[in-house]
C-alpha cells in the first residue's frame, strides 16, 4: 500500500535520528517536508540534513536534501526526489499551500516544547518528554534497548537518562559540551582519530578554552563552525571505534526509529 501523492509529512528538525526517520519515509513513499533553525544544533552533521541549511545541500547515502526559500523551490524538490529543507523554527512560519497530513517532532528536546495534538490530523513525538493524547497521537521510543523503535499509542517514552548508549564502555564521555557561552572553533575535523588530551577546537567567549579528547578516538560529530553556543550545549561527540564509515552512514537507532515512525503512520491513519 502507498500513500496517498497528497501526503505531506513535516519533520521538525533535520539533525542525525530525524535524518534516519526521514530516510525510511522518503523510501516508503511519503512526501517529505523539514523544517530547522537558521542555525542547526546538528554534530552529526555528515548524516544530517540539517546541513544543507548552511551548506545549500548535502547527499546522505543516496538521499539529496537541499534548503528552499520559496514554494516552487520546494514543489520541484519533490519532483526531482529530493528533500526540500527550509528555516521555519515555528510550524506557522511554513508557507505552503499543500495541507500537513503529519508532524514529526524530531528535534530530541527531551522535553515538550510548541508541538500539539492539534497542529495536524496525526502528530509523533520521538522520545521522552511527549504524552500521547496530549501532546501528540503516538510516541516512539528512542532509548537503545529492546524497546528502541516500538510505537506507543499511550502513556509516554522512558524517560531521559542523559547518557548516551555505551560504546566500548565509553557512555556520557562520547559526547562533548560546551564550557561556557561563545563561539565554536574546530582545528580537527569529523573522521579523524584523535589521542586522548588532544586539542581539538576551542569556544571562544569571556575567554578561550579548550576542547580536548576525552579519550583516544574518532571523531564522529562537530557542530557547525562559528555556531553560538551556550553553556552545555552538546558540541562534539568522540568514538572509540575507528570505523571511519560511520561517519557516513546513518545509524541503526535512527533507522530503527524511522521505521516506527513509517508503522505509526499506517496504524493511526487505519484508526481514523
Amino acid at each position: 500500500m502507498r500513500p496517498p501523492h497528497d501526503d505531506l509529512i513535516v519533520v521538525r528538525g533535520g539533525g542525525d535520528i530525524a535524518t534516519g526517520v526521514v530516510w525510511r519515509l522518503h523510501h516508503a513513499g511519503f512526501r517529505v517536508l523539514v523544517t530547522e533553525l537558521s542555525s542547526p544544533l546538528s554534530i552529526r552533521r555528515t548524516v544530517s540534513l540539517s546541513t544543507a541549511i548552511s551548506e545549500g545541500q548535502i547527499e546522505i547515502e543516496g538521499l539529496v536534501g537541499r534548503r528552499c526559500e520559496s514554494n516552487t523551490a520546494v514543489h520541484r524538490c519533490w519532483e526531482l526526489g529530493e528533500i526540500p529543507l527550509i528555516v521555519a523554527p515555528m510550524l506557522s512560519d511554513i508557507d505552503l499551500d499543500d495541507r500537513m497530513t503529519a508532524v514529526i517532532d524530531g528535534r530530541l528536546a527531551k522535553r515538550p516544547l510548541d508541538t500539539t495534538i492539534a497542529d495536524a490530523p496525526l502528530v509523533i513525538g520521538l522520545g521522552p518528554g511527549f504524552i500521547v493524547g496530549e501532546h501528540c497521537h503516538a510516541v516512539i521510543e528512542t532509548m537503545r534497548g529492546h524497546r528502541l523503535g516500538r510505537v506507543l499509542l499511550e502513556g509516554s517514552a522512558q524517560p531521559n537518562t542523559g547518557s548516551p548508549g555505551v560504546i566500548e564502555g565509553k557512555s556520557s564521555e562520547r559526547v562533548l559540551r560546551a564550557m561556557q557561552h561563545g563561539t565554536v572553533e574546530w582545528y580537527a575535523a569529523i573522521g579523524d582519530w584523535v589521542e586522548v588530551g588532544t586539542v581539538m577546537g576551542a569556544i571562544h567567549g569571556e575567554q578561550v578554552i579548550e576542547v580536548k579528547a576525552p579519550f583516544t578516538g574518532m571523531i564522529r560529530g562537530l557542530i557547525t563552525p562559528d555556531t553560538q553556543v551556550s553553556n552545555g550545549v552538546k558540541i562534539a561527540d568522540v568514538d572509540p571505534r575507528n570505523d571511519p564509515s560511520a561517519c557516513h552512514q546513518i545509524s541503526d537507532k535512527a533507522l530503527a526509529i524511522g521505521g516506527g515512525v513509517v508503522e505509526a503512520l499506517y496504524r493511526l491513519r487505519v484508526e481514523q
